[in-house]
């Protein structure tokens, strides 16, 4: 199979982050002149600290002008600190969830769903910041040509699953979904056939029409 699609081959590698010691106010115009909804922050050389998020920064409006009851202070808690927060330190997320440039997307994807993140701060093996993935970066795998995925089908599935005497199998590529057809040896394959297939980057869905040769031979 062809090196699956790592985070280094679709992050955003300029980001714009913050201090620990950025004022909460400048947190907020950075992220509105860069429309972006979170932030590394950042200390030393450029050391991942923290991230810190719209939600983040949501709480000082939620309590500006409430005075919550005690059930609602020892729930929020965390939030009511942040709410008092006057620096990038003091509301953000800490630790930050990040992910080396040499994950595959399948595993920043894990991280995001597990940490119910966004975004990842993509750091080398010192935590230092080299870029920034997204979910919408995630999905640019989808934009492969439909040629480029046929083509890595060809070569790293069927040729290698399905050799001579094998009749020849076709791949057909619309939109992202893959149709095999044609005529092979050994049927047991094809869920094989479909399940690597499905693994290939960009692909939406795979049908196969693959039939048995040896049922062709006696019709024939």
């Amino acid at each position: 199979m062809g090196s699956p699609y790592t985070v280094g081959d679709v992050m955003t590698r300029t980001v714009v982050s913050a201090g620990r010691d950025t004022p909460f106010k400048t947190v907020v115009q950075i992220m509105g002149q860069w429309k972006v909804s979170a932030l590394p922050v950042l200390e030393g050389e450029g050391r991942v600290v923290g991230v810190v998020s719209e939600a983040d920064l949501l709480p000082k409006e939620e309590f500006r002008d409430s005075d919550p009851d005690r059930f609602t202070q020892l729930r929020r808690l965390p939030d009511l600190a942040k709410a008092g927060g006057i620096t990038a330190a003091d509301v953000m997320t800490a630790p930050a969830v990040t992910v080396r440039a040499d994950a595959t997307l399948a595993e920043a994807a894990r991280l995001m769903a597990l940490h119910r993140v966004k975004r990842l701060p993509v750091v080398d093996d010192q935590g230092m910041l080299e870029g920034l993935i997204s979910r919408s970066d995630l999905l640019k795998v989808f934009l492969r040509p439909d040629e480029e995925i046929a083509d890595e089908v060809r070569r790293e599935i069927v040729a290698r699953l399905f050799p001579p005497p094998s009749g020849p199998v076709h791949v057909e590529v619309r939109d992202g979904v893959v149709t095999l057809s044609g005529h092979i040896r050994d049927t047991s394959l094809v869920p094989v056939a479909a399940r690597l297939v499905r693994a290939v980057e960009g692909v939406v869905d795979v049908e196969c029409a693959l039939t048995s040769a040896a049922l062709t031979d006696r019709t024939a």
